[in-house]
């Protein structure tokens, strides 16, 4: 009653034996395809903490840097204005992890939260009442009166073209698990579970429990189990090639780190632009917005400090440097890898698996 090592020499298998030895290839295969997986895996996930780390670190020096314009430059702002500056490196960071949101939105928000205090505290320092329907008539008029005149675009423009590429990086990583777990997991048809039995079990049928398949055999019988997956070797490639495209993307024009440091400097521009500004500023907030009240006096806002930041900036060239060593190293390995699905069936019939060295292997029917 056997179904897959039919033999005319007496067996010592039974159909049960033929089932256990099914289940056995089926854990056998799945194990061999995740340990070839491991390395290429582990080294994309390493990644991927490495960037985010690299990442979160430049993030926390650039918003630092923004906060410290405000804490010397805006006193007056200075702790008004540090719940939207956090918002907007928030903002930043869930884009660059995929969250359906856009670069303009979170920058565009963070004007808006900008001009009422600008206004407010530097524009106009007498005003004491700063109530909410006079915070939100501010917000909404921001849009129309264009405070900020060309930098709050400029920002906008600066930092889409450099984070649309370390958002592509981001999910591109993740796509890349996820095609590699999914081959880890493709099932076995019946046709390949009898086929990799007959392959490696049925000499044991016989007693040849020593006797390992032919190279040519092997090769054969894994390229047809491994079809559905090596047909993924024209996508891979294309998918390395467009890690390398973001990669060098990244650290070309559109380089992340010169683009997160510049919003310091942007913001900056906009809020002098705005200052300048000031009287027309006023002339047409008063007749959208009404006058609020005034205090007697006018507070002084124009003395500006100078920052120190040699430490940060010190941080900031480890942290650049660290990226740039780390996307070279990933990119290198991954070019490596290019072939991985094509050679797939070549790389499970290697090892102990198959006989090399000896003149005699199994080719399905006998020795040989």
């Amino acid at each position: 009653d056997l179904q897959i090592c039919q033999h005319r020499a007496p067996t010592c298998c039974t159909k049960k034996m033929e089932e256990s030895y099914q289940a056995a290839v089926r854990r056998e295969r799945t194990q061999s395809i995740q340990a070839l997986n491991f390395e290429l895996k582990y080294m994309i996930v390493g990644h991927i903490t490495a960037f985010q780390e690299a990442f979160e670190s430049l993030l926390r020096f650039a918003e630092n840097r923004t906060s410290s314009l405000f804490e010397t430059a805006y006193r007056p702002m200075a702790k008004e204005a540090a719940e939207p500056v956090k918002e907007l490196f928030t903002d930043i960071s869930l884009y660059i992890l995929g969250a359906e949101t856009t670069v303009e939105s979170a920058v565009l928000r963070f004007f808006d939260s900008l001009f009422p205090l600008v206004y407010s505290r530097l524009i106009n320092p007498g005003i004491t009442d700063l109530s909410e329907d006079y915070t939100e008539c501010l917000r909404l008029t921001r849009q129309d009166i264009n405070p900020f005149g060309r930098y709050s675009k400029n920002m906008v423009t600066e930092l889409s073209k450099s984070l649309w590429a370390s958002r592509m990086l981001s999910q591109a990583l993740s796509l890349g698990i996820e095609v590699i777990n999914t081959t880890e997991h493709a099932a076995l048809t019946k046709e390949c579970s009898k086929a990799l039995v007959k392959m490696q079990y049925c000499p044991h049928c016989q007693g040849l429990t020593l006797i390992r398949p032919c190279v040519g055999y092997c090769l054969n019988v894994m390229r047809g189990c491994l079809a559905s997956v090596s047909e993924l070797d024209a996508q891979w490639r294309e998918y390395i090639s467009t890690l390398e495209y973001l990669t060098n993307e990244m650290a070309a024009s559109h380089d992340l780190e010169i683009a997160l440091t510049g919003i310091r400097n942007s913001i900056n521009e906009a809020i002098l632009h705005a200052q300048l500004n000031g009287p027309q500023l006023s002339a047409t907030v008063d007749k959208v917005c009404g006058q609020p009240k005034q205090q007697e006096g006018n507070l002084s806002s124009d003395n500006i400090v100078p920052v120190k930041e040699a430490t940060e900036t010190q941080t900031f060239v480890m942290a650049h440097a660290s990226l740039n060593n780390k996307r070279r190293e990933f990119i290198n390995y991954m070019k490596r890898s290019r072939t991985f699905y094509a050679s797939i069936a070549e790389r499970l019939c290697d090892g102990d698996l198959v006989m090399r060295d000896s003149s005699t292997c199994w080719n399905g029917e006998d020795v040989v």
